[in-house]
Protein backbone atom coordinates (compact mmCIF):
# COMPACT_ATOMS: atom_id res chain seq x y z
CA UNK A 1 0.00 0.00 0.00
CA UNK A 2 2.85 2.40 0.84
CA UNK A 3 4.50 1.74 -2.54
CA UNK A 4 1.16 2.15 -4.32
CA UNK A 5 0.63 5.57 -2.77
CA UNK A 6 4.12 6.67 -3.65
CA UNK A 7 3.37 5.66 -7.22
CA UNK A 8 0.25 7.80 -6.89
CA UNK A 9 2.37 10.75 -5.79
CA UNK A 10 4.70 10.19 -8.76
CA UNK A 11 1.82 10.00 -11.24
CA UNK A 12 0.26 13.15 -9.79
CA UNK A 13 3.55 15.06 -9.82
CA UNK A 14 4.27 13.99 -13.39
CA UNK A 15 0.68 14.72 -14.41
CA UNK A 16 0.80 18.22 -12.94
CA UNK A 17 3.99 18.83 -14.90
CA UNK A 18 2.47 17.71 -18.22
CA UNK A 19 -0.74 19.65 -17.54
CA UNK A 20 1.13 22.90 -16.94
CA UNK A 21 3.54 22.19 -19.81
CA UNK A 22 0.67 21.99 -22.30
CA UNK A 23 -0.86 25.23 -21.03
CA UNK A 24 2.37 27.25 -21.26
CA UNK A 25 3.31 25.76 -24.63
CA UNK A 26 0.02 26.50 -26.38
CA UNK A 27 -0.86 30.11 -25.76
CA UNK A 28 -2.31 31.41 -29.06
CA UNK A 29 -0.80 34.90 -28.63
CA UNK A 30 2.55 35.36 -26.92
CA UNK A 31 2.07 39.11 -26.69
CA UNK A 32 -1.10 38.59 -24.64
CA UNK A 33 0.05 35.88 -22.24
CA UNK A 34 0.18 36.38 -18.48
CA UNK A 35 3.77 36.88 -17.32
CA UNK A 36 3.92 33.76 -15.07
CA UNK A 37 3.08 31.66 -18.15
CA UNK A 38 6.15 32.93 -20.03
CA UNK A 39 9.77 31.90 -19.64
CA UNK A 40 12.15 34.46 -18.19
CA UNK A 41 13.63 36.42 -21.10
CA UNK A 42 17.16 35.55 -19.98
CA UNK A 43 18.36 35.67 -16.36
CA UNK A 44 15.63 35.19 -13.77
CA UNK A 45 12.91 32.70 -12.98
CA UNK A 46 9.17 32.28 -13.59
CA UNK A 47 6.77 29.41 -12.76
CA UNK A 48 7.00 28.34 -16.40
CA UNK A 49 10.74 27.78 -16.03
CA UNK A 50 9.97 25.05 -13.48
CA UNK A 51 8.06 22.83 -15.91
CA UNK A 52 10.86 21.21 -17.92
CA UNK A 53 13.23 20.52 -15.00
CA UNK A 54 10.27 19.04 -13.11
CA UNK A 55 9.77 16.56 -15.92
CA UNK A 56 13.43 15.56 -15.67
CA UNK A 57 12.97 15.25 -11.90
CA UNK A 58 9.99 12.94 -12.50
CA UNK A 59 12.08 10.84 -14.90
CA UNK A 60 14.64 10.30 -12.13
CA UNK A 61 11.89 9.56 -9.63
CA UNK A 62 10.50 6.84 -11.91
CA UNK A 63 14.00 5.39 -12.38
CA UNK A 64 14.21 4.74 -8.64
CA UNK A 65 11.37 2.24 -8.99
CA UNK A 66 12.69 0.63 -12.18
CA UNK A 67 16.41 0.24 -11.51
CA UNK A 68 16.11 -2.31 -8.66
CA UNK A 69 14.60 -4.67 -11.23
CA UNK A 70 17.86 -4.48 -13.20
CA UNK A 71 19.91 -6.05 -10.42
CA UNK A 72 19.14 -9.57 -11.57
CA UNK A 73 19.42 -8.80 -15.27
CA UNK A 74 22.56 -9.13 -17.37
CA UNK A 75 24.63 -6.04 -18.14
CA UNK A 76 23.99 -6.51 -21.86
CA UNK A 77 20.22 -6.50 -21.43
CA UNK A 78 20.31 -3.43 -19.16
CA UNK A 79 22.49 -1.49 -21.58
CA UNK A 80 20.21 -2.51 -24.44
CA UNK A 81 17.23 -1.10 -22.54
CA UNK A 82 19.00 2.15 -21.70
CA UNK A 83 20.29 2.79 -25.22
CA UNK A 84 17.04 1.72 -26.88
CA UNK A 85 15.02 4.07 -24.71
CA UNK A 86 17.51 6.89 -25.26
CA UNK A 87 17.47 6.45 -29.03
CA UNK A 88 13.68 6.22 -29.28
CA UNK A 89 13.04 9.33 -27.18
CA UNK A 90 15.73 11.29 -29.04
CA UNK A 91 14.35 10.32 -32.46
CA UNK A 92 10.77 11.11 -31.40
CA UNK A 93 11.89 14.58 -30.30
CA UNK A 94 13.83 15.13 -33.51
CA UNK A 95 10.96 14.02 -35.75
CA UNK A 96 8.51 16.14 -33.75
CA UNK A 97 10.46 19.31 -34.59
CA UNK A 98 10.75 18.28 -38.25
CA UNK A 99 7.04 17.38 -38.48
CA UNK A 100 5.05 17.81 -40.74
CA UNK A 101 8.18 17.70 -42.94
CA UNK A 102 6.89 20.48 -45.20
CA UNK A 103 6.86 24.26 -44.89
CA UNK A 104 4.97 26.92 -46.84
CA UNK A 105 6.93 29.33 -49.00
CA UNK A 106 5.59 32.73 -47.91
CA UNK A 107 6.25 34.23 -51.34
CA UNK A 108 4.41 31.60 -53.38
CA UNK A 109 2.09 30.05 -50.77
CA UNK A 110 3.21 26.59 -51.90
CA UNK A 111 4.21 23.83 -49.48
CA UNK A 112 7.57 22.17 -50.08
CA UNK A 113 9.64 19.51 -48.34
CA UNK A 114 11.60 20.98 -45.43
CA UNK A 115 15.26 20.04 -45.96
CA UNK A 116 17.24 18.09 -43.38
CA UNK A 117 19.90 20.82 -43.45
CA UNK A 118 17.45 23.18 -41.69
CA UNK A 119 16.13 20.83 -39.02
CA UNK A 120 16.62 21.38 -35.29
CA UNK A 121 18.74 18.66 -33.69
CA UNK A 122 18.41 19.29 -29.94
CA UNK A 123 15.22 19.93 -28.00
CA UNK A 124 13.06 18.94 -25.04
CA UNK A 125 12.76 15.20 -25.65
CA UNK A 126 16.34 15.04 -26.87
CA UNK A 127 17.53 16.51 -23.56
CA UNK A 128 15.35 14.08 -21.63
CA UNK A 129 16.89 11.21 -23.62
CA UNK A 130 20.49 12.30 -23.06
CA UNK A 131 20.06 13.20 -19.39
CA UNK A 132 18.29 9.88 -18.78
CA UNK A 133 21.08 8.00 -20.55
CA UNK A 134 23.95 9.63 -18.62
CA UNK A 135 22.15 9.34 -15.28
CA UNK A 136 21.17 5.70 -15.88
CA UNK A 137 24.71 4.68 -16.78
CA UNK A 138 26.15 6.36 -13.68
CA UNK A 139 23.54 4.88 -11.37
CA UNK A 140 23.93 1.41 -12.86
CA UNK A 141 27.72 1.16 -12.91
CA UNK A 142 28.62 3.31 -9.89
CA UNK A 143 27.57 3.42 -6.30
CA UNK A 144 24.94 6.02 -5.52
CA UNK A 145 27.41 8.08 -3.49
CA UNK A 146 29.81 8.20 -6.45
CA UNK A 147 26.97 9.34 -8.70
CA UNK A 148 26.15 12.17 -6.28
CA UNK A 149 29.81 13.26 -6.19
CA UNK A 150 30.10 13.23 -9.99
CA UNK A 151 26.83 15.15 -10.36
CA UNK A 152 28.00 17.76 -7.85
CA UNK A 153 31.31 18.01 -9.73
CA UNK A 154 29.45 18.61 -13.01
CA UNK A 155 27.45 21.44 -11.44
CA UNK A 156 30.57 23.02 -9.94
CA UNK A 157 32.71 22.65 -13.10
CA UNK A 158 29.95 23.96 -15.35
CA UNK A 159 30.40 27.37 -13.71
CA UNK A 160 34.08 27.94 -14.72
CA UNK A 161 33.50 26.29 -18.10
CA UNK A 162 30.84 28.88 -18.97
CA UNK A 163 32.89 31.68 -17.42
CA UNK A 164 36.22 30.98 -19.13
CA UNK A 165 34.96 29.75 -22.49
CA UNK A 166 32.32 32.46 -22.91
CA UNK A 167 33.02 36.01 -24.05
CA UNK A 168 35.16 37.88 -21.56
CA UNK A 169 32.81 40.88 -21.56
CA UNK A 170 29.76 38.83 -20.56
CA UNK A 171 30.22 35.03 -20.54
CA UNK A 172 26.59 34.44 -19.55
CA UNK A 173 25.00 36.52 -22.33
CA UNK A 174 22.81 35.24 -25.16
CA UNK A 175 25.44 35.66 -27.86
CA UNK A 176 28.54 35.18 -25.72
CA UNK A 177 27.86 31.96 -23.80
CA UNK A 178 29.88 28.77 -24.22
CA UNK A 179 26.71 26.69 -24.86
CA UNK A 180 26.09 28.54 -28.11
CA UNK A 181 29.75 28.46 -29.11
CA UNK A 182 29.93 24.66 -28.78
CA UNK A 183 26.63 24.10 -30.63
CA UNK A 184 27.80 26.29 -33.51
CA UNK A 185 30.98 24.25 -33.80
CA UNK A 186 29.19 20.91 -33.50
CA UNK A 187 26.12 21.31 -35.71
CA UNK A 188 26.09 24.86 -37.10
CA UNK A 189 23.45 27.62 -36.91
CA UNK A 190 20.89 26.01 -39.23
CA UNK A 191 20.31 23.11 -36.82
CA UNK A 192 19.63 25.39 -33.85
CA UNK A 193 16.43 26.92 -32.46
CA UNK A 194 15.72 30.39 -33.89
CA UNK A 195 12.96 31.53 -31.53
CA UNK A 196 15.30 33.95 -29.71
CA UNK A 197 15.76 35.99 -32.89
CA UNK A 198 19.23 34.50 -33.38
CA UNK A 199 20.45 30.90 -33.71
CA UNK A 200 20.56 29.63 -30.12
CA UNK A 201 19.25 26.40 -28.62
CA UNK A 202 18.01 26.49 -25.01
CA UNK A 203 18.45 22.70 -25.03
CA UNK A 204 22.02 22.80 -26.29
CA UNK A 205 24.49 19.95 -25.84
CA UNK A 206 26.71 21.53 -23.19
CA UNK A 207 23.80 22.69 -21.02
CA UNK A 208 22.45 19.13 -20.99
CA UNK A 209 25.18 18.11 -18.53
CA UNK A 210 23.90 20.14 -15.55
CA UNK A 211 20.38 18.89 -16.40
CA UNK A 212 21.60 15.44 -15.34
CA UNK A 213 21.45 16.89 -11.82
CA UNK A 214 17.66 17.19 -12.04
CA UNK A 215 17.35 13.50 -12.98
CA UNK A 216 19.75 12.31 -10.26
CA UNK A 217 17.92 14.45 -7.67
CA UNK A 218 14.60 12.92 -8.71
CA UNK A 219 16.14 9.46 -8.33
CA UNK A 220 17.40 10.35 -4.85
CA UNK A 221 13.95 11.57 -3.76
CA UNK A 222 12.22 8.44 -5.10
CA UNK A 223 14.74 6.20 -3.39
CA UNK A 224 14.52 8.19 -0.15
CA UNK A 225 10.72 7.88 -0.04
CA UNK A 226 10.90 4.14 -0.71
CA UNK A 227 13.34 3.66 2.14
CA UNK A 228 11.83 6.04 4.69
CA UNK A 229 8.16 5.87 3.74
CA UNK A 230 5.59 8.66 3.83
CA UNK A 231 6.28 9.67 7.43
CA UNK A 232 6.42 13.09 9.04
CA UNK A 233 10.14 12.61 9.68
CA UNK A 234 10.86 11.76 6.03
CA UNK A 235 8.82 14.67 4.70
CA UNK A 236 10.46 17.07 7.16
CA UNK A 237 13.91 16.03 5.92
CA UNK A 238 12.75 16.35 2.31
CA UNK A 239 11.36 19.83 2.91
CA UNK A 240 14.52 20.91 4.76
CA UNK A 241 16.61 19.66 1.83
CA UNK A 242 14.42 21.64 -0.57
CA UNK A 243 14.70 24.78 1.53
CA UNK A 244 18.49 24.41 1.82
CA UNK A 245 18.82 24.09 -1.97
CA UNK A 246 16.72 27.23 -2.46
CA UNK A 247 18.99 29.15 -0.08
CA UNK A 248 22.12 27.94 -1.92
CA UNK A 249 20.55 28.83 -5.28
CA UNK A 250 19.71 32.32 -4.02
CA UNK A 251 23.27 33.14 -3.00
CA UNK A 252 24.89 31.41 -5.98
CA UNK A 253 22.64 33.50 -8.23
CA UNK A 254 24.72 36.60 -7.40
CA UNK A 255 27.76 35.19 -9.21
CA UNK A 256 26.22 32.49 -11.44
CA UNK A 257 22.77 33.80 -12.44
CA UNK A 258 19.71 31.57 -12.40
CA UNK A 259 19.07 31.02 -16.11
CA UNK A 260 16.91 28.30 -17.65
CA UNK A 261 18.12 28.79 -21.22
CA UNK A 262 21.74 27.96 -20.43
CA UNK A 263 20.62 25.74 -17.51
CA UNK A 264 22.99 27.20 -14.96
CA UNK A 265 23.89 25.22 -11.86
CA UNK A 266 22.05 27.73 -9.66
CA UNK A 267 18.97 27.04 -11.81
CA UNK A 268 19.35 23.30 -11.08
CA UNK A 269 19.46 23.93 -7.33
CA UNK A 270 16.48 26.28 -7.55
CA UNK A 271 14.28 23.84 -9.47
CA UNK A 272 15.29 20.75 -7.47
CA UNK A 273 14.57 22.63 -4.25
CA UNK A 274 11.08 23.60 -5.39
CA UNK A 275 10.37 20.08 -6.70
CA UNK A 276 11.35 18.59 -3.34
CA UNK A 277 8.82 20.85 -1.64
CA UNK A 278 6.09 20.06 -4.17
CA UNK A 279 6.46 16.30 -4.06
CA UNK A 280 6.62 16.42 -0.25
CA UNK A 281 3.33 18.32 -0.27
CA UNK A 282 1.75 15.75 -2.61
CA UNK A 283 2.86 12.83 -0.44
CA UNK A 284 1.58 14.65 2.66
CA UNK A 285 -1.87 15.32 1.18
CA UNK A 286 -2.34 12.04 -0.74
CA UNK A 287 -0.51 9.64 1.58
CA UNK A 288 -0.60 10.95 5.13
CA UNK A 289 -3.88 12.90 4.93
CA UNK A 290 -5.34 10.39 2.43
CA UNK A 291 -7.10 13.14 0.49
CA UNK A 292 -7.09 11.77 -3.05
CA UNK A 293 -10.32 13.04 -4.61
CA UNK A 294 -8.32 15.58 -6.68
CA UNK A 295 -5.64 13.17 -7.90
CA UNK A 296 -7.43 11.24 -10.72
CA UNK A 297 -7.39 14.27 -13.01
CA UNK A 298 -3.59 14.52 -12.90
CA UNK A 299 -3.11 10.75 -12.93
CA UNK A 300 -4.54 10.70 -16.45
CA UNK A 301 -1.57 12.77 -17.62
CA UNK A 302 0.87 10.92 -15.38
CA UNK A 303 0.05 7.49 -16.78
CA UNK A 304 0.71 8.44 -20.42
CA UNK A 305 3.04 11.45 -20.14
CA UNK A 306 5.13 10.95 -23.27
CA UNK A 307 2.20 10.17 -25.56
CA UNK A 308 0.08 13.08 -24.32
CA UNK A 309 2.99 15.49 -24.60
CA UNK A 310 3.67 14.38 -28.18
CA UNK A 311 -0.04 14.59 -28.99
CA UNK A 312 -0.25 18.14 -27.64
CA UNK A 313 2.77 19.25 -29.68
CA UNK A 314 1.87 17.50 -32.94
CA UNK A 315 -1.75 18.66 -32.91
CA UNK A 316 -0.88 22.29 -32.27
CA UNK A 317 1.83 22.10 -34.97
CA UNK A 318 -0.81 20.97 -37.47
CA UNK A 319 -3.19 23.73 -36.38
CA UNK A 320 -0.44 26.31 -36.78
CA UNK A 321 1.13 25.04 -40.02
CA UNK A 322 -1.92 24.43 -42.19
CA UNK A 323 -3.97 27.51 -42.92
CA UNK A 324 -7.55 28.44 -43.76
CA UNK A 325 -8.35 30.00 -47.16
CA UNK A 326 -7.97 33.41 -45.52
CA UNK A 327 -4.34 32.58 -44.73
CA UNK A 328 -4.88 32.43 -40.96
CA UNK A 329 -3.88 29.34 -39.00
CA UNK A 330 -6.65 27.37 -37.31
CA UNK A 331 -5.25 28.04 -33.84
CA UNK A 332 -5.00 31.79 -34.46
CA UNK A 333 -8.45 31.91 -36.06
CA UNK A 334 -10.02 30.38 -32.95
CA UNK A 335 -8.34 33.00 -30.80
CA UNK A 336 -9.15 35.96 -33.03
CA UNK A 337 -12.79 35.03 -33.54
CA UNK A 338 -13.77 33.47 -30.21
CA UNK A 339 -11.40 33.63 -27.28
CA UNK A 340 -10.04 37.15 -27.68
CA UNK A 341 -13.54 38.44 -26.87
CA UNK A 342 -13.62 36.79 -23.42
CA UNK A 343 -13.09 39.65 -20.94
CA UNK A 344 -9.53 40.54 -22.02
CA UNK A 345 -7.13 39.22 -24.68
CA UNK A 346 -4.93 37.83 -21.85
CA UNK A 347 -7.78 35.92 -20.27
CA UNK A 348 -8.94 34.66 -23.67
CA UNK A 349 -5.47 33.30 -24.45
CA UNK A 350 -5.42 31.50 -21.10
CA UNK A 351 -8.89 30.00 -21.63
CA UNK A 352 -7.94 28.71 -25.08
CA UNK A 353 -4.75 27.12 -23.71
CA UNK A 354 -6.65 25.51 -20.82
CA UNK A 355 -9.36 24.13 -23.14
CA UNK A 356 -6.66 22.74 -25.40
CA UNK A 357 -5.10 21.07 -22.37
CA UNK A 358 -8.49 19.57 -21.53
CA UNK A 359 -8.78 18.26 -25.10
CA UNK A 360 -5.49 16.42 -24.65
CA UNK A 361 -6.65 15.25 -21.22
CA UNK A 362 -9.81 13.75 -22.74
CA UNK A 363 -7.67 11.62 -25.06
CA UNK A 364 -5.60 10.50 -22.09
CA UNK A 365 -8.78 9.74 -20.12
CA UNK A 366 -10.09 7.54 -22.94
CA UNK A 367 -6.74 5.72 -23.12
CA UNK A 368 -6.75 5.16 -19.36
CA UNK A 369 -10.28 3.72 -19.49
CA UNK A 370 -9.18 1.38 -22.27
CA UNK A 371 -6.00 0.49 -20.31
CA UNK A 372 -3.82 1.78 -23.15
CA UNK A 373 -0.43 2.91 -21.85
CA UNK A 374 2.30 3.89 -24.28
CA UNK A 375 5.86 3.12 -23.15
CA UNK A 376 9.19 3.36 -24.96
Amino acid sequence: MQQQKRFLALDVFRGMTICFMIIVNTSPDGSHTYAPLLHAQWHGFTPTDLVFPSFLFAVGNAMSFVMPKWENASTASVLAKIFKRTLLIFILGYLMYWFPFVRMDKATGVYAFYPFEKTRVFGVLQRIALAYCFASLMLYFLKFRATIIITAAILLLYWPVLYFFGDAADPFSLLGNAVLKLDLRMIGPDHLYHGEGVPFDPEGFLSTFPAIGNVVAGYWVGRFLQQKGGTYEALTKLMLAGFALLVLAHFWNYSFPINKKIWTSSFVLQTVGIDCLIIAAIVYIADIQQKTSWTPFFQVFGKNPLFIYLLSEVLVILWNVFRLPSGTTVFKWLYDNIFIHLATPYFGALVQAVLYMLLCWSVGYWMDKKKIYVRV
